[in-house]
């Protein structure tokens, strides 16, 4: 059977004080009332029965998930205890399908992100799902068409095209994952038309990517191994907390898709947006007269211009006199005041928050 993974276990901390370790970034009702978790899942549910859609977050998160998704089935959000990056996370999901049904065929996603029109993921998702039923030992990754030279994501290098029955994408071959460019290599990437962004998504077949772990990643494979074995048994939580903190914290791509064979792509043709910080809202949310982003219930703004101002409180007012590209975000217990360009340090100013009061407001 086809089967989804939808990755739901960063945190966000750039979208801080709205993202907090206890609530992330993922559940955030940011875009009209909605979360990025349920916006993924309405983008899936027309393609995958109910049953197959599993969400993949942490231990702390599982309430706040099943309390965004009261539709799924309780089994189905896999809590993990401790972070492991992407490798530990799919390997992990992977095992599990195995256990239950050896001949799975699973999609791999994140929460995160925002994609639209739906239907073209969609459809590529479909075919990805045709190919690697038809060619199990291959994998397929989903290209972003580029629409500026971004240095800030990582590229995968494409070959020419190739039909595939019973599809309407076509399959390119990858011939190399890219880490993020200079401007004068990001354009030059884009001058060739074979090189994409690198979404972080894939298709593949669940024993595939296991048998790739235990090849490129040999770590991963008594883990993976010990955890198959104990669940759905009595042991299976035991078993959760002393085995999956041993997998190697790395990501999928280092892991695997770097240096696996029969790496193939289906390009995206679409609005994509990395939801991580929060001036990615400039490429969702209409801005007023003055350039501003406002997700607030109230707001006055005085001579503000070119600012970001965000709250999920909508009968706290946010007023501001001379603003001009500022973000300010308003938590019940904390309130970020930056300079747009300064955004980047949000990370660099957490740290001296917990040095100064701890974990209090992380």
């Amino acid at each position: 059977m086809n089967y989804v993974v939808i990755m739901a276990g960063g945190t966000g901390k750039r979208l801080w004080p709205l993202s907090r370790q206890e609530r992330p970034k993922q559940v955030l009702k940011l875009l009209n009332g909605k979360t990025l978790l349920r916006l993924c899942f309405e983008r899936l549910s027309p393609i995958f029965d109910l049953r197959n859609i599993i969400i993949l977050t942490n231990a702390g998160y599982a309430d706040l998930v099943r309390e965004n998704l009261p539709e799924l089935p309780f089994n189905n959000v896999i809590a993990e205890p401790t972070v492991r990056d992407t490798a530990g996370a799919i390997g992990l999901a992977a095992t599990i399908l195995t256990k239950y049904d050896p001949g799975a065929a699973m999609a791999v996603v994140t929460a995160d992100q925002l994609i639209e029109p739906c239907e073209i993921l969609q459809q590529a998702i479909k075919d990805a799902l045709v190919f690697v039923n038809n060619n199990p030992d291959n994998m397929i990754t989903f290209g972003i068409k580029p629409s500026f030279p971004s240095t800030q994501l990582g590229y995968i290098k494409c070959t020419v095209p190739q039909t595939c029955p019973d599809c309407k994408n076509q399959i390119y071959t990858v011939e190399a994952f890219k880490e993020k460019p200079d401007l004068k290599t990001a354009n030059e990437y884009l001058g060739t038309g074979r090189y994409f962004w690198n979404s972080g998504m894939f298709v593949w077949k669940a024993k595939t990517i296991l048998q790739n772990l235990e090849k490129l990643l040999p770590q991963s494979t008594e883990p993976l191994r010990k955890i198959r074995a104990s669940w759905d048994s009595p042991n299976q939580q035991m078993a959760l907390q002393e085995w999956f903190p041993k997998m190697p914290k790395i990501s999928i791509d280092y892991a695997v898709m770097e240096k696996a064979q029969n790496v193939h792509a289906i390009m995206l043709d679409c609005r994509w947006l990395d939801m991580g910080s929060f001036a990615a809202l400039a490429d969702i949310i209409s801005s007023d007269n003055n350039n501003n982003i406002v997700v607030a219930g109230q707001t006055e703004l005085l001579d503000c211009k070119n600012s970001i101002i965000v709250t999920e409180d909508k009968q706290h007012l946010i007023a501001a006199v001379g603003l001009e590209n500022f973000v300010v975000a308003h938590s019940p217990d904390a309130t970020l005041v930056c300079h747009i360009d300064q955004a980047q340090r949000i990370k660099e100013l957490l740290e001296l928050i917990k040095q100064h009061d701890g974990e209090k407001f992380l």
